[in-house]
């Protein structure tokens, strides 16, 4: 057996493992934004309807929908579209140069994030989803 052959055998538990870690990060990031856990003194006070509490709302229950590995696909383009926003409302915004230079307008999280949430929008749920159960309980 070559070592692609045996490589290629995990793909599926490495996809489930970077959406459920990649998840839990963006979960943290809307606790942060809605209920100040962890407190980090740039979310502090969010108001109720900003921009920053909508992305916090998203950031959690997409963050928990890729957890689960429910509703994957979906979750992640959505996901993806926020991170997008996020870098060029957020980031550009305030130094419109600096848009195909991303570490200086501190946009690479956010650029990353956009990218790895379209790949698992392409690539799907990988291992440990709950999407699985239910196309099995659709198929009967």
């Amino acid at each position: 057996m070559d070592i692609t052959t045996t490589v290629n055998r995990f793909q599926p538990y490495v996809l489930g493992l970077l959406r459920i870690v990649v998840g839990y990060l963006f979960v943290i990031h809307g606790t942060t934004k809605l209920f100040q856990i962890p407190a980090i003194e740039m979310f502090a006070n969010v108001p109720i309807g900003s921009i920053f509490w909508i992305a916090g709302l998203l950031e959690l229950v997409l963050g928990i929908l890729l957890i689960l590995g429910l509703f994957t696909r979906l979750a992640a383009f959505l996901a993806s579209g926020e991170m997008a926003f996020a870098y060029f409302i957020g980031h550009v915004s305030q130094a419109p140069s600096t848009v195909f230079m991303p570490i200086l307008n501190s946009g690479e999280l956010a650029v990353t994030w956009c990218f790895v949430f379209l790949y698992l929008a392409v690539a799907g749920a990988g291992a440990f989803a709950l999407d699985h159960r239910l196309a099995a309980r659709k198929a009967h």
